[in-house]
């Protein structure tokens, strides 16, 4: 991606965030613990498939190039796309995919607080629709967090285990680069420490609630934000990709 606009940047990051996260819910139609709970699923998918659109909007207007949204989405390669190694983690199991869940809306939900205080009206107003949106997500990926710590043997057994698999996975949210700084210092940008800080403080009173203990963990991914992915995403790639790559600008 040659275009070095730091707000372009900004803006893509939290559009690629968004749209993997999505795509990766969107795996789970069909295939949750029970009906209501498949529809929730979803509907958080649509809710993150929106707020990437609008980020993804937003980023065009700033290029100015004439792309579309749909050619930020869909055609890219690999090494082009800046979300977090955490959002795009394959569905392993339902334990996998609440934790996922859980710590990225804990790190939404404290990111947007600050975003939709932006200096930058846009991207205010897109983080503050946003936030209302992530405050239902954190709610309803906490409860199951506490229904699994507290449930049978086999539920508390394996939401541990997806703790502390994706715990690796977490500190490179808090990883601030130049484009953060520039950012930030024009008061457009969150500050990523103050994130982590409250991101802390709801982890680990939710641990407590769900009796599950915090991983002790030496070593944490990084990257990210330098196009790095897991080996899993290439094949997700794939096929999120097809069919826009198959039929370009196809009208439906």
């Amino acid at each position: 991606m040659n275009n070095q606009n730091p707000l372009f940047q900004y803006c893509l990051r939290l559009a690629d965030n968004s749209m993997i996260l999505s795509h990766r819910l969107s795996q789970t139609c069909a295939s949750a613990p029970f009906l209501e709970e498949d529809v929730a699923l979803t509907n958080i998918a649509l809710d993150l498939l929106g707020q990437a659109s609008a980020f993804y909007k937003y980023a065009v207007e700033i290029e100015d190039k004439g792309r579309t949204e749909d050619d930020l989405a869909y055609h890219r390669n690999e090494r082009d796309y800046l979300n977090f190694q955490l959002v795009e983690y394959p569905n392993t199991d339902f334990a996998y995919i609440i934790v996922r869940q859980f710590l990225a809306d804990a790190f939404y939900y404290h990111l947007y607080q600050q975003l939709s205080k932006s200096k930058d009206e846009k991207l205010a107003s897109i983080a503050a629709k946003s936030l209302k949106e992530v405050t239902y997500h954190l709610r309803h990926s906490g409860q199951w967090m506490i229904r699994l710590g507290k449930g049978t043997e086999e539920s508390k057994q394996r939401v541990q285990v997806a703790v502390n698999d994706l715990w690796t996975y977490t500190q490179e949210l808090f990883e601030a680069d130049n484009i953060d700084e520039i950012l930030l210092g024009d008061g457009i940008a969150a500050d990523l420490n103050l994130v982590k800080k409250s991101w802390e403080e709801v982890v680990s009173e939710l641990f407590k609630k769900a009796n599950i203990k915090p991983p002790e963990c030496r070593y944490f991914v990084t990257g990210s934000k330098q196009g790095i992915h897991t080996e899993s995403f290439g094949h997700m790639l794939s096929d999120m990709q097809y069919l826009q790559r198959a039929y370009p600008d196809a009208k439906w």
